[in-house]
């Protein structure tokens, strides 16, 4: 039988082809384990998403973004009992989960919607759920804050677009009542573009709009972006920036207004 030297040589091309390719991929990063699947596709309005729900020994396993496979930097939190299956236990001082960015979330945001479960006791001081670490006053041009007591509740999300800030406040007779009674309870942050303003739901129920007159689409800049963290500030050094205490779980971020069948959804599911 006549041996086809030319198609044993194309053969022995492709094989050492796919072998260099092989080689050469990223294996510095852990393998992906069974984590939780979401309607939402890469590329679409999902933009970041973690559910905690890891359950090897390995914290960074234990908070891959479940959309992007993006793995945290730096994970020295442990899990607990969560909504649904595990969650992050908060109550280190100064410590935090951290990434590199939070997906496409600043360069594709508009408007947006942050949404995530919170349990937490009575607080004895500001304390942050989440950064986006950037090199302003703050260490961060996004962040959420929880301060005040059991019976008068402070929440505060802060943008500064570098130029131009604002805070949106839910205190005094606009308080969210019951954030502080050791229950889970869901969160939602939805800034609308449209009617420049933001409203917190808490539960599924909405609560005061806060507008930020004529501002429209967010104006972030990518280029800012020097980090993500969730459960920590951007610059702890400073004594009134500390870390979550409570408990996290199912944190989410996308790129849209969510509707109010939407935000139900997460919420009666534990999502």
């Amino acid at each position: 039988m006549k041996i086809d030297k030319s198609f044993i040589k194309k053969a022995f091309g492709v094989a050492f082809i796919s072998l260099v390719f092989v080689g050469c991929q990223n294996m510095d990063r852990p393998e992906l384990g069974d984590y939780p699947k979401d309607a939402n596709a890469p590329g679409g309005p999902l933009k970041f998403y973690v559910a905690f729900d890891g359950k090897t020994d390995n914290s960074l396993m234990n908070a891959v973004d479940s959309i992007r496979a993006k793995f945290p930097t730096n994970n020295p939190l442990e899990s607990t009992e969560g909504i649904s299956g595990n969650a992050l236990k908060g109550g280190k001082a100064k410590q935090f989960v951290s990434y590199s960015k939070p997906n496409d979330f600043v360069a594709n945001s508009g408007s947006f919607t942050i949404a995530f479960w919170s349990k937490h006791g009575p607080p004895t001081q500001t304390e942050f759920v989440f950064s986006v670490v950037s090199d302003n006053w703050a260490k961060a041009n996004m962040f959420c804050l929880f301060e005040g007591s059991v019976a008068a509740p402070i929440v505060k999300f802060h943008i500064d677009e570098q130029p131009g800030s604002f805070w949106f406040e839910w205190l005094g007779n606009q308080k969210i009542p019951g954030l502080y009674d050791g229950q889970w309870h869901h969160l939602a942050f939805v800034y609308d573009a449209s009617k420049s303003g933001m409203t917190l739901y808490k539960d599924g129920v909405a609560f005061a709009f806060r507008l930020w007159f004529n501002h429209g689409n967010l104006k972030l800049k990518e280029e800012k972006v020097l980090g993500f963290r969730i459960g920590g500030a951007g610059d702890p050094s400073q004594g009134w920036m500390n870390s979550w205490t409570g408990d996290l779980d199912q944190f989410r971020m996308y790129g849209k207004v969510l509707t109010l069948a939407e935000i139900n959804e997460l919420y009666t599911k534990k999502k």
